[in-house]
């Protein structure tokens, strides 16, 4: 069983640092602040040049809900397309109706206009009342990854929920814990659910290296970035469960 890692970056360095960790996927956002939203052109094309590992940019037009407006629905076709012509192996996205139900429609013409990219639909999938119902939708649109913390706020919380999801999907998805999955959690998840794919954010702030400023200006300027150690705990803790597996 050889597990995979996924990791948020939100910064070109945030890239370089996470695979010369050892992270095995990256997905691409932009606004942290906001739980991701689609980074820019020339952000995913310099990702592009920097990863040899596969790049799953976000695609999300804004941050709030995830009710979208014709407007935004073309702009979430747009980027989708400047994805794939810059090379991306998926995308990651997901779109719902007022009566927190997956929006099939749209997802699917998403997902068609995507392929031969992969899909990642990403914690929408936690708003949505029925999730039995919402994760037979994902696997009928051709989805490949459900990224979810079992409905709860954190994946820990959410465990007995993962488990139960991991069973329902049968192979014919993969469920992917996020939200809080930290080293000193990961193995947990790992044997409490059955899941072989895990996505944290490692998320460190990094200070400014500016060294002088506009004083009339009280900011913090931090910059959003991987926990370079944090990533390498977690690489070897799943490696130490394929381990054990092969004894």
């Amino acid at each position: 069983m050889n597990y995979i890692l996924e990791t948020i970056a939100f910064t070109i360095e945030s890239c370089h640092q996470a695979q010369a960790a050892g992270v095995h996927r990256v997905e691409l956002c932009d606004n942290p602040a906001e739980g991701g939203t689609t980074p820019s052109y020339g952000f995913i094309q310099a990702a592009r040049k920097v990863l040899d590992i596969p790049l799953y940019p976000m695609i999300r037009p804004r941050g709030g809900n995830f009710l979208y407006s014709d407007d935004e629905f073309v702009c979430m076709k747009n980027d989708i397309k400047v994805c794939k012509n810059l090379g991306c192996d998926g995308v990651v996205l997901g779109i719902l109706l007022k009566n927190a139900t997956i929006n099939k429609e749209q997802c699917s013409q998403l997902v068609h206009l995507a392929y031969p990219m992969g899909v990642t639909f990403h914690r929408a999938f936690d708003r949505v009342l029925d999730a039995p119902k919402a994760l037979k939708d994902a696997i009928d649109m051709g989805c490949e990854r459900i990224l979810t913390s079992g409905q709860y706020p954190t994946a820990l919380e959410g465990m007995a929920k993962l488990k139960t999801l991991v069973e329902l999907a049968q192979g014919q998805i993969i469920i992917m814990p996020g939200s809080g999955v930290r080293a000193n959690n990961i193995l947990q998840l790992a044997k409490g659910t059955g899941a072989v794919e895990f996505h944290s954010s490692a998320q460190k702030k990094y200070p400014s290296l500016m060294e002088q400023h506009n004083p009339l200006f009280i900011e913090n300027l931090q910059t959003t970035g991987i926990d370079v150690d944090e990533v390498t705990n977690m690489l070897d803790s799943l490696q130490n469960i394929d381990n054990m597996l092969k004894q």
